[in-house]
């Protein structure tokens, strides 16, 4: 009988060492070395140098082509993220932070599959039968073709599987789930690995769409070995402050679509509703005639998305100002202060300086620099903007205005709420004609930006 061998194996970045060490050589945290028992099963049958294998390769243009069948839901901001709807046989990983609706999100896409001559299987690891009868009823969602299950066996997984024999798959979560002849506990790299590599398999082989609920780690990030997003086809994260009502469906992986695709749903008393035109409902509450407020055109993957920046620019007696923000990375708020200080001569280096994205929406994107220096000087003047003017450009660190792609959809967004003017680059205005209702002025450095919309 083989005997078994013994490794250790982190818990965050799945490396394995055959000692215990109290900082991972691989991705540096601490106290993260987990023993697992490695079993050396002896393989009977032919060697591997006598093995041959049966398939030949194929000239790629003797494959035929097929488009893959797509399943459309109910919500318009869901099939967005997935690139046109839900691919069968394809697999898909859905993180968020404990209760930002992960599970209500996957209970209404479920319900509305079954709409569509769908037969849905939902397993649950977390919660019970009854607890999903009560989430169900209280959702409006229930139907005689979505089955459930608790159950955290994955042999006993694949038998419910080939009895049901759904179209949809859903497992919440596969921390929760464990393969038996693994010795690890459930949640550990290895068996989260297994079973992500058995749920493949059946997705692939059988046809079967599965939506994997995946753990975050207080950085954020899914929990787990990093193979776990190369597996897969498809990587969410649904993300929104728990203060606000709105949650944000976002695609960082998709091999079926367009990455960067976001989906913004509101949360009510009846599960999550989509948000058809979010720029306007971002805007609602936005203060007309103060100062350090701006909007900026910002594109999500496709879409164009109109929302509010806040500056708040304020002295201090401290040696070393704060740096503060919310929804933008602090690093290009420090980026874009040492630009105007260096270029535009603002004396910035004894001032707080306090950014915040109205709505709870995380801004990325390049483009909206130009609208983080109108925010900041005009904070720092009290000098108030137009309340109907729009903001898109990139700042690079000689303080030139660089080009932003798709103008012209940042422009007819701005145009159909109502703005009157847009500042944007002066490249970017190149080979198109700009709409007559809305005055566009191109600009060249900040200077001018500046000069424009402090006006």
């Amino acid at each position: 009988m083989a005997k078994n061998k013994v490794k250790y194996t982190c818990q965050h970045c799945g490396y394995e060492s055959p000692k215990w060490m109290g900082k991972c050589p691989g991705c540096s945290s601490w106290n993260s070395l987990v023993e697992e028992t490695v079993k050396q099963i002896k393989t009977k049958g032919m060697k591997e140098s006598n093995y041959k294998s049966q398939e030949k390769a194929t000239s790629i243009l003797e494959i035929e082509g097929a488009k893959e069948p797509r399943i459309l839901t109910e919500f318009k901001e869901l099939d967005r993220v997935f690139g046109g709807g839900v691919v069968p046989g394809s697999l898909i990983l859905v993180g968020g932070d404990p209760g930002i609706g992960k599970s209500t999100l996957l209970l209404q896409i479920s319900h509305a599959l079954v709409q569509k001559k769908c037969k849905v299987l939902y397993i649950s690891g977390e919660e019970s039968v009854k607890q999903l009868k009560l989430r169900a009823d209280r959702l409006g969602v229930l139907s005689a073709d979505l089955y459930v299950l608790c159950e955290t066996n994955m042999d006993s997984i694949e038998e419910a599987v080939q009895h049901v024999e759904p179209d949809f798959l859903v497992i919440d979560s596969i921390q929760t789930v464990y393969q038996p002849m693994l010795e690890s506990a459930p949640g550990s790299v290895s068996q989260v690995r297994e079973c992500t590599s058995a749920f493949m398999r059946i997705a692939k082989n059988k046809g079967i769409a599965t939506v994997l609920v995946g753990h975050v780690t207080k950085e954020g990030a899914i929990a787990g070995p990093r193979m776990l997003e190369h597996m897969v086809d498809c990587v969410l994260y649904f993300e929104g402050e728990k203060q606000h009502t709105f949650r944000i469906l976002r695609a960082v992986k998709n091999r079926f679509g367009s990455t960067n695709e976001m989906g913004i749903f509101e949360m009510k008393e009846l599960g999550l509703v989509e948000v058809n035109n979010p720029s306007e409902l971002f805007l609602s509450e936005r203060p007309l005639g103060v100062s350090g407020s701006i909007v900026v055109s910002s594109m999500e993957g496709t879409r164009p998305i109109l929302v509010e920046i806040q500056a708040l620019i304020s002295s201090t007696n401290f040696p070393a100002p704060r740096r503060m923000t919310t929804g933008v990375d602090h690093n290009r708020l420090s980026l874009i202060m040492a630009v105007l200080e260096k270029r535009m001569g603002l004396f910035l280096q004894n001032q707080d300086a306090f950014l915040n994205v109205a709505g709870g929406v995380k801004l990325d994107e390049p483009a909206i620099d130009l609208a983080l220096a109108v925010s900041i000087v005009s904070s720092f003047k009290d000098q108030p903007t137009r309340p109907y003017d729009v903001v898109c450009g990139e700042i690079g660190l000689t303080g030139e205005v660089r080009a932003v792609s798709r103008i012209e959809e940042r422009v007819k967004e701005a145009q159909k709420l109502g703005f009157k003017r847009m500042i944007a680059p002066e490249n970017s205005l190149k080979g198109w004609t700009p709409p007559v209702n809305i005055e566009i002025i191109g600009v060249r450095n900040v200077s001018q930006a500046l000069e424009v919309a402090l006006q």
